[in-house]
């Protein structure tokens, strides 16, 4: 008997050594193959400071059940959790640590219904941290912020610069308490600042730049210009010219006798500061006194607005108001002869015209009103000559339609309708001088910016008095304004005009005036101007071979002193040729003066 019991001991033991080899190649089985979870790809970027804590917690895990182990009975008896006293105020327990701490992220998740979920599985031991380790980290941790940063860029490139601060600034912060909380593996980390994200290179053409105060400010076109005066929303700018003229025949005619006459000119120009219609207000007047020689004391002058208004459907309203007084001229063929001044004539005048565009055509109707009223005129033997029959209204209307082959050429036919009428219906003479006139011209509408731009027509224009015993008015018709500029700084004008001239003197119906005037002006330096003027007048008298021809030339300089004051002066020449008697004169002048202007 005390033999069998050996054997049976060893017998028992194998069998027990026998089933606990079954049981763990069983739980071997039925555990996923380390191979797989080797495979398992992990979804989006995994932070190193998890990594960190992962293996520390692992490090943790294996120490404890090391001393687990070891001290097996005393932890038997020992059940109760150990409550974590902080070392020092505001210290902040592991995880693992904690109530309710989870495991590692990396590991499995248990099956739901596997029966050996609740087998705990020996932990790997820790490999310990070599210098090939580290170079490998330090490689990922290379790759990791290359492609943080190309990200970084990527998302500033769209415009999200604000926020990529926000996170990179958030992201440091972070990074450096993960790096306060494993300061034991400190090597393998690296240093992130929120100053770091402030080096980072801008954008192109976010860079900061210098100041502006040292660039080349552009010099004004015309630097000697009127700067002008604001007044409400016009900017007002006057001229005052103040001078003597030496002359040869101080009244222009064939009587007239050499003076020195005194001139004072004032000019103004007054234009709207408006955003969408315009208006546009001129004027002068000028003012001769003698010094020396024959007696001339007299005043003329003119002023006139204009007012332009864009309306619906292509419509454009544009109105006209004047005001003109100037004395008779003493060349002219209503002038009395032996006064001691020529009577004054007035002029009020104002228009009213509409514009419309249809495609390529251009309508145009424009209503005009003039009324002249004459002063009574003072004989040298102190007697008045009353010249009331002369005064007369004349109203007219123009229809113009045109065809616009480019934006530069459009040429237009117009027809003009109207009707004088004298205030009273027999002159002194009496004759009935009221007429009717009517008038047809083509002509050509240029617009080529700065180089030439206005219009020029031609045709026919008659004017039939009503009393049968005068003969009508009638001729061609020449009305042109045009302006070339062939370089900068050179303007060249050429302007045109056809009036009818009546009269009250017995016998006779008018006559048709035709004037004409080439000018130009060169800016030879910015503060010295050069003006020139040609000048051709031809007068036919109705009902008879009676004709005029004036001929005029001007030259003239004005050099300024600075943007408000300068020196001008002009020669001038004008010679009258009639083949009616005592009409033929000539008057040469030389003028010398001071201009101010604001």
């Amino acid at each position: 008997m005390s033999g069998g019991q050996p054997e049976t001991k060893i017998g028992r033991k194998g069998i027990a050594v026998a089933a606990l080899l079954l049981t763990a190649s069983a739980l071997a089985l039925l555990r996923p193959a380390p191979a797989f979870s080797q495979e398992t790809e992990l979804r989006g970027e995994v932070s190193e400071s998890a990594i960190l804590a992962d293996q520390q917690r692992k490090a943790r895990q294996l120490r404890g059940q090391g001393a687990q182990d070891q001290n097996a009975p005393a932890a038997a008896q020992d059940t109760a959790p150990t409550t974590y006293q902080p070392a020092s105020p505001g210290a902040v327990p592991d995880d693992d640590q904690t109530a309710g701490a989870s495991d590692s992220i990396f590991d499995q998740p248990p099956a739901a219904n596997d029966p050996l979920a609740d087998t705990t599985a020996p932990a790997k031991p820790r490999r310990p941290s070599t210098a090939r380790q580290r170079t490998q980290d330090a490689k990922a941790d290379t790759k990791a912020s290359t492609k943080t940063a190309d990200k970084k860029k990527t998302k500033k490139k769209a415009g999200e610069a604000t926020d990529n601060t926000t996170t990179a600034a958030t992201a440091a912060t972070g990074d450096q308490a993960d790096a306060a909380a494993t300061a034991d593996d400190g090597g393998n980390r690296r240093a992130v600042t929120i100053d770091s994200v402030d080096k980072q290179k801008l954008d192109p053409g976010q860079e900061r730049t210098g100041s502006i105060d040292g660039r080349k400010v552009k010099p004004e076109e015309d630097p000697f210009a009127a700067p002008g005066v604001r007044i409400g929303t016009f900017v007002f700018r006057p001229t005052l010219e103040q001078g003597f003229t030496a002359t040869s025949n101080a009244d222009s005619s064939s009587t007239g006798k050499s003076a020195v006459l005194s001139e004072t000119a004032l000019r103004f120009t007054a234009t709207s500061d408006w955003r969408e219609n315009s208006a546009l207000i001129t004027g002068y007047g000028q003012f001769r006194n003698t010094v020396s020689g024959q007696k001339i004391n007299d005043a003329q002058g003119r002023i006139e607005g204009q007012l332009n208004v864009d309306l619906d459907n292509e419509l454009r309203a544009i109105a006209k108001l004047g005001y003109e007084a100037a004395p008779e001229s003493a060349s002219s063929p209503d002038a009395i002869a032996g006064v001691t001044q020529q009577p004054l004539r007035q002029t009020v005048d104002g228009s009213l015209g509409l514009e419309k565009s249809v495609g390529k055509m251009r309508y145009a109707l424009t209503g005009v009103v003039s009324h002249d009223f004459y002063g009574d005129a003072e004989l040298s033997n102190g007697t008045t000559v009353s010249q009331r029959d002369r005064d007369n209204t004349l109203y007219t209307a123009t229809l113009r339609t045109g065809y616009q082959i480019s934006p530069a050429l459009t040429p237009f036919t117009e027809v003009e309708l109207g009707r004088r009428v004298y205030d009273q219906r027999l002159d002194t003479e009496g004759f009935e001088r009221s007429s009717k006139r009517i008038g047809a011209r083509a002509g050509l509408e240029l617009d080529m910016g700065e180089k030439l731009s206005g219009e020029f027509s031609v045709g026919w224009l008659r004017e039939a008095i009503d009393d049968s015993r005068l003969p009508a008015v009638a001729g061609p018709s020449i009305n042109a304004d045009l302006k070339w500029s062939p370089e900068r700084g050179t303007i060249i004008g050429l302007t045109g005009k056809t009036n009818v001239e009546t009269t009250t003197t017995a016998g006779q119906s008018g006559d048709i005036l035709y004037s004409g005037r080439l000018t130009g002006e060169r800016q030879i330096r910015a503060n010295l101007t050069a003006n020139s003027a040609l000048g051709l007048d031809w007068r036919d008298y109705t009902g008879s071979d009676g004709h005029d021809l004036i001929l005029s030339a001007e030259a003239g300089l004005t050099w300024w002193l600075n943007r408000y004051a300068g020196l001008t002066t002009r020669v001038r020449t004008e010679k009258l040729t009639s083949n009616l008697p005592g009409r033929d004169y000539t008057a040469n002048s030389v003028y010398l003066g001071l201009k101010v202007q604001r």
